[in-house]
């Protein structure tokens, strides 16, 4: 799509901003409501020379898109609940072999098939603690269709820098919803590429534990193990390299939050100045958060938002310093309550409520304002 205004749904939104990041390789199957993004990218990949593949499940899906990124493509798949799930332990392996590419997961409400056409935010834990052992997890919420479209090119841009899969954790409303998505020119994001690994670098056969990546068919001598390895790729299980990735990992991640910050993706805030009570909240709950925000303000109510506009890393300095003054905190979120445990933990002396909702249904204003009212 060329520069401009459209009138889309969310998963277009995010299927031409991956194409505008350089995505040209998408591997996915089919499922609710991540269908649109898989149906967009079918349409639009072959007209740009990308390439587009139908996968059988979602466990192939994730390993055609890691595949891809060691070929030297920008890589990315979208799925929902169920999934997500099945793509944990390649997205495992991603972790530990460091390659980036983008996984959107469209959340709807669970467990198991649960509500397939329904929105929830049920996956936010699996997003940090889905695969087993220990990962650094980059994952960005978007709030509307425009931020879906900026929200992936900012996916890829992260995934690229830090050389790390990045999630989009999406969900069923921001999907679906249509809405008004204005498409930069070409330059106006900033676009992240790959740092090659040269055969010139001085040290050619390390290519683990560093930025610079190569790819299949250049002359490295490529090892890409799932097991504890060497800088070098050569399995080792010995406690000093595998420290020594891990490590690695979350020092990767912390770099990430700061450039986060610095570049205003952590969080969203309002109106804290003199407040001694605010909202928490995140993705397609945030909006009817906001609204009764603004009512409660109306109605003169001290009460500041925040949103989280990504969940991992999750930005507890900067949101310690936020409600250190605060005496009521309210998270508002679709589920039974996950993320309210990390606000707990910064909440300090306040006293933090949440707002859960399942069933398939975003808050209603009204219902969060009588929670606030007490």
């Amino acid at each position: 799509m060329k520069q401009g205004l459209y009138f889309v749904d969310g998963g277009i939104a995010c299927a031409e901003g991956a194409l505008y990041a350089g995505c040209r390789f998408f591997a996915g199957y089919p499922i609710t409501p991540a269908t649109s993004i898989v149906k967009r990218m079918a349409e639009r990949l072959p007209q740009l020379r990308g390439y587009y593949v139908q996968m059988e499940d979602e466990i192939a899906s994730m390993a055609a898109i890691i595949g891809a990124s060691w070929a030297g493509g920008k890589a990315m798949t979208a799925t929902s609940g169920p999934g997500f799930s099945l793509m944990q332990e390649n997205l495992g392996y991603a972790y530990l072999t460091e390659t980036p590419l983008v996984v959107v997961d469209t959340q709807r409400s669970g467990p198991s098939t649960g509500q397939a056409t329904m929105p929830a935010q049920q996956d936010v834990m699996q997003a940090r603690y889905g695969t087993h052992g220990d990962i650094a997890p980059i994952a960005f919420a978007p709030w509307s269709v425009q931020e879906m479209f900026d929200f992936t090119v900012y996916a890829f841009n992260y995934s690229e820098r830090f050389r790390t899969p990045v999630l989009l954790m999406a969900d069923g409303a921001i999907s679906y919803m249509r809405e008004p998505l204005n498409i930069p020119k070409k330059g106006e994001l900033p676009i992240v590429n790959r740092r090659s690994l040269s055969k010139d670098d001085p040290n050619p056969d390390e290519i683990f534990l560093r930025y610079e990546m190569p790819k299949f068919g250049d002359g490295h001598d490529l090892l890409v193990t799932g097991s504890a390895h060497r800088p070098t790729g050569v399995r080792d299980y010995s406690p000093r390299y595998h420290r020594a990735t891990i490590h690695w990992l979350f020092e990767k991640q912390k770099e990430a939050g700061k450039a986060l910050q610095q570049e205003g993706l952590d969080l969203e805030v309002h109106n804290l100045d003199n407040a001694d009570t605010v909202i928490i909240s995140f993705g397609a709950a945030a909006r009817p958060a906001y609204k009764a925000v603004l009512a409660a303000q109306k109605e003169g109510e001290s009460i500041g938002f925040i949103r989280l506009k990504t969940l991992w890393p999750f930005p507890e300095n900067q949101l310690t310093k936020l409600v250190k003054d605060m005496k009521r905190i309210f998270v508002v979120e679709m589920n039974m309550g996950m993320m309210i445990r990390e606000i707990e933990r910064v909440g300090c002396q306040a006293q933090v409520t949440g707002i859960p909702k399942v069933g398939g249904e975003i808050h209603h204003s009204n219902e969060i304002l009588q929670k606030i009212r007490g």
